[in-house]
């Protein structure tokens, strides 16, 4: 993609209601734009993010015989009379004034009057649904940018089981499958026993370490023990209730959840089957929620570099993989950028727009630089007399550059 071409629009300034680095550096960098308080609208820059974190989360849950459904948003009271939620979550449940009619801020009604009305036996167990599909929420208090919404693409998956053991077995299956999905993103997750909320008893939650971080979890220094702190009987400090580590406070952003439902909902709506023995019994289910705006907002808390006033995303959800910057004109840099583009082609059978930015466009150094560092491609090929004058182009890595002849860019970069 030539920058010439391609829908970018930076801010100069930083936005006067940014009140966290992802609110500040999204907004700055054109990912998004605000619409309103928790309301956000992903531009080209954005959206391109968005879709890699959205194509690690599908395969991920592909892989765990997770089958891709579309639910409504639109939800009849009728539902969730059912369970009794129509009332108990009607603060954060959007309502259209004149009918008895809300916007979805979960779907556990709608997947198990789906289920029930399909389901009937043991041999159609297990069975997982998930979809990849906005939701709405009545945040009182919505901040932190795209970490606490009104408005959010949310992944849900619910599943329903014959028995507690194969629950539990999938349920550390899905597990396993978050934290794939959590390492390929770059981010380093804690499982963190959490309170139920309005779903169940108790829950896990993913919450990834960081200074700006709005929850405080207790941690091991040592094992895999962690709790959030609105339900931990320790302080920081403490020996830790699993070995001989001691016990640490920490401040992190919960990045997703996961919740046992046992047979709450399919009591409640009736969703049952027969089993072997031809008893009717009600299925058992979970359900297991990432939220797609969170997890970028999540990313930049924790890479952008505040002291350099710079963005390097990594890798697997980058807006571009490569961004080549010409200083000059000159035929080498369109030379160059074809040259790339023909290689990514052959070897993804993709669009190779999506993997190569050419900053084309007729901007001083410094401007194109500063944008640069807001684009945030884990590699940048600077092209300039100086460096064909030393013998190629400038490769940036990281922290590491170097000059490599032009010849052996794509060898490098690959």
């Amino acid at each position: 993609m030539k920058a010439s071409k391609f829908f970018l629009k930076t801010l100069k300034e930083l936005p006067h209601d940014a009140d966290s680095i992802n609110a500040s550096f999204l907004a700055r960098g054109g990912y998004v734009q605000k619409n309103m308080a928790g309301v956000y609208a992903l531009l080209p820059l954005g959206f391109r993010v968005y879709k890699k974190i959205e194509e690690i989360i599908r395969r991920e849950m592909n892989a765990v015989n997770g089958q891709e459904v579309m639910m409504n948003i639109l939800q009849p009271r009728e539902l969730w009379d059912e369970t009794g939620r129509w009332q108990k979550i009607s603060d954060v449940m959007y309502r259209i004034k004149d009918q008895e009619i809300g916007l979805a801020p979960t779907h556990e009604e709608q997947v198990t009057d789906i289920v029930r009305r399909k389901v009937k036996s043991y041999k159609d167990l297990p069975l997982s649904l998930y979809q990849i599909q906005v939701k709405f929420r009545n945040e009182p208090r919505a901040r932190s940018g795209l970490l606490r919404g009104r408005e959010f693409p949310m992944k849900d998956m619910y599943s329903f089981h014959a028995s507690e053991k194969d629950f539990e077995n999938y349920y550390q299956s899905v597990t396993e499958a978050y934290k794939k999905i959590f390492d390929q993103m770059g981010l380093e997750t804690k499982l963190v026993a959490a309170s139920g909320g309005v779903f169940s008893e108790h829950s896990h939650e993913f919450q990834v370490l960081c200074p700006t971080g709005e929850d405080r979890i207790f941690h091991c220094n040592k094992c895999d023990w962690a709790e959030n702190k609105e339900i931990a009987k320790v302080k920081d400090g403490d020996k830790c209730p699993k070995c001989d580590g001691w016990v640490v406070e920490a401040k992190s952003i919960e990045a997703a959840n996961i919740f046992p439902l046992g047979d709450k909902f399919s009591k409640a709506m009736g969703a049952t089957f027969i089993d072997k023995d031809g008893k009717e019994k009600n299925m058992i289910m979970g359900c297991y929620g990432i939220g797609l705006t969170r997890a970028m907002a999540t990313i930049v808390e924790v890479y952008f570099d505040q002291q350099n006033n710079k963005m390097v995303w990594p890798k697997s959800v980058a807006p571009f993989d490569v961004e080549i910057i010409s200083l000059n004109k000159n035929d080498e840099a369109e030379k160059l950028y074809q040259s790339l583009r023909s290689a990514s082609r052959r070897r993804s059978n993709l669009n190779s727009d999506d993997k190569v930015l050419f900053d084309d466009r007729d901007m001083t150094a410094g401007e194109k630089f500063a944008e640069a560092d807001l684009i945030g491609a884990p590699k940048r090929i600077i092209i300039s007399e100086k460096s064909l004058n030393a013998g190629g182009v400038e490769i940036i890595d990281g922290p590491k550059a170097e000059i490599v002849p032009i010849l052996k860019v794509l060898e490098k970069i690959s």
